[in-house]
């Protein structure tokens, strides 16, 4: 039985290499007046692919990343904004509550936290509000 993204504890981002092909990544997301957001090491290769195409997709999935629902073609960018990554960080503490803060806690132990990227995710037809 399909569940709708917005119910899904775990998103399944997927994104393309140069080649065209797909690499499917759980990851816990959080939505923000329509734009979904995820956190990664900054260096990830979802992040190093997103550099090179805006090109995602995106479906409800549990935390191994098997499928609760169908494919969304979306479009993701790095955020680089300060104000837009204080808004996804403080929608993502909303949602996951103690676990985002034990995770920022261990990320500041070990000086990973400000090596982290934040990506915005929109579905492909989605207009930005502002």
């Amino acid at each position: 039985m399909a569940i709708p993204l917005d119910e899904a504890r775990y998103l399944n981002l997927a994104t393309f290499r140069r080649d065209g092909t797909a690499v499917e990544t759980p990851v816990w997301f959080a939505e923000h007046e329509g734009t979904y957001y995820v956190f990664s090491a900054g260096e990830a290769g979802k992040v190093r692919r997103l550099r090179n195409s805006a090109r995602a997709r995106v479906a409800p999935c549990d935390w191994r990343g098997g499928l609760l629902g169908e494919w969304i073609d979306a479009q993701a960018r790095i955020v680089d904004d300060e104000a837009e990554e204080r808004t996804a960080y403080a929608a993502l503490r909303r949602r996951y509550g103690w676990q985002m803060h034990l995770l920022d806690f261990f990320s500041r132990l070990g000086g990973k936290i400000d090596q982290r990227a934040v990506i915005a995710i929109r579905r492909d037809g989605a207009r930005r509000r502002r």
